[in-house]
């Protein structure tokens, strides 16, 4: 009863309210209309926008075609069997700068060693920090970014997948594109010396010449400046290790080389049996470029423990005054075997305490991977192994200048080779 007893709300609407209604309804209406003609408004800006940025990248694109079809062309006009090129890798490091700097500030002819910078990666801060050289660099961009495949297990590795498809594009198209019968690769993070072009000038020759040679290489592996002669600058050496980090090699190496170029790790694969096939590279006592790049696909892996203390030479040698004709093998082997076993033998821990009482080069033999690594990282050395051979190792045997005196880690006399599970 109660609910029955309650008053009713009216539901007649009172023509003012009505009115009201009608007017609000119109005004919703207008607005609507205003709303949707805003939206397609914005869609035909928008639409338009992306017309222009459709157009603008097309013409870009030809820009950038015909750009790198006058590079091509100019490259080509460039090349030469006198003609060094200078290949320079780069990603997304902007101080590859200070690299850049360096090789313009020491080049003594720019058409005989023009320089080349290849970019992965399409990180555009580097992109313009390159394109800032103008006329002086030629900048090359590897075109293939799409995700490489790596394997599952090695995902985190993924980087070093990245570099070698980097590797294989940039000196096929340096060789076989452009033509170019030599090239120095350089890694964007490198220092170099004053003489490293005169250094790479005079070793060529030599290359060329000797087939037991198939690379020149402007870096010591083991070139702290207490492990170096440094006051013996103009002094070269032969070395089965590939070294890299700034080296040369010639297209006939590329040529067989890049029909097997691998997947990943190319440094490592390089230094495979298979691929040296017991040739050997020139490297120099004292080295010829020196990493700042701390920060990279390795994780500064041996940078705080080795590579920030490699000495980079400052003394500028005229290496086209030398006779360099010592490091052909028919020259070498001789007077290098006979030298090192000639030596009195010592043990490191003599040599560190200086309890070595005679003269002259002396002899630190070992007979297995243990004794080689005990000895080495005594002596502040890199005392790993890349298939079988240690780094710097010529004949498995490694050379160094350790407290004034020339040193050698030796093997017996008798050795027959280097042994690939050692690594």
């Amino acid at each position: 009863m109660i609910l029955y007893d309650r008053p009713h709300h009216s539901s007649v609407i009172s023509p003012e309210a009505g009115y009201n209604l009608g007017k609000l309804e119109a005004q919703i209406k207008e607005e609507y209309k205003a709303n949707a003609q805003l939206l397609s408004d914005v869609q035909k800006v928008l639409e338009s926008q992306k017309e222009n940025n459709r157009v603008l990248a097309e013409e870009k694109a030809v820009q950038d075609e015909e750009e790198r079809k006058e590079d091509e062309r100019r490259l080509q006009a460039a090349s030469g069997p006198e003609v060094i090129a200078v290949l320079v890798f780069s990603c997304s490091r902007t101080t590859v700068t200070r690299c850049l700097d360096q090789l313009i500030k020491y080049r003594p002819n720019p058409e005989r060693f023009p320089i080349i910078v290849s970019q992965d990666c399409q990180h555009q801060a580097t992109s313009d920090a390159i394109d800032a050289y103008a006329e002086q660099v030629y900048h090359i961009k590897q075109p293939d970014q799409s995700e490489i495949y790596v394997p599952p297990k090695e995902k985190k590795f993924r980087g070093y997948f990245k570099i070698a498809r980097h590797y294989g594009w940039a000196l096929n198209q340096t060789f076989m594109v452009y033509n170019f019968s030599s090239v120095i690769i350089i890694e964007d993070d490198l220092d170099v010396s004053p003489d490293i072009f005169s250094y790479f000038l005079s070793t060529l020759p030599l290359l060329r010449q000797d087939p037991t040679l198939w690379c020149v290489s402007a870096w010591n592996d083991n070139g702290k400046r207490d492990l170096v002669d440094v006051e013996s600058p103009e002094l070269l050496h032969r070395t089965d290790f590939f070294p890299g980090l700034g080296w040369m090699l010639t297209k006939d190496v590329w040529r067989e080389l890049s029909v097997k170029w691998p997947p990943s790790y190319w440094d490592d694969w390089i230094r495979q049996p298979e691929q040296r096939k017991n040739r050997a590279c020139i490297r120099p006592e004292v080295s010829r470029t020196r990493t700042f790049g701390k920060i990279g696909v390795s994780n500064g892996m041996f940078y705080e423990k080795h590579l920030k203390y490699i000495h980079l030479n400052d003394r500028f040698v005229d290496f086209k005054t030398k006779n360099l004709s010592y490091l052909l093998k028919d020259n070498y082997d001789a007077a290098f075997v006979k030298t090192v076993y000639e030596s009195p033998i010592v043990t490191h821990q003599e040599l560190r305490s200086g309890n070595v009482v005679h003269k002259g080069p002396v002899r630190i033999p070992y007979n297995s991977k243990m004794k080689y690594k005990i000895a080495a990282k005594s002596l502040g050395l890199m005392d790993d192994f890349r298939s079988g051979v240690p780094r710097t190792g010529y004949r498995g045997v490694v050379s160094i200048f350790y407290k004034d005196r020339r040193v050698y880690l030796a093997p017996m006399p008798r050795w027959k080779g280097y042994d690939i599970s050692w690594s």
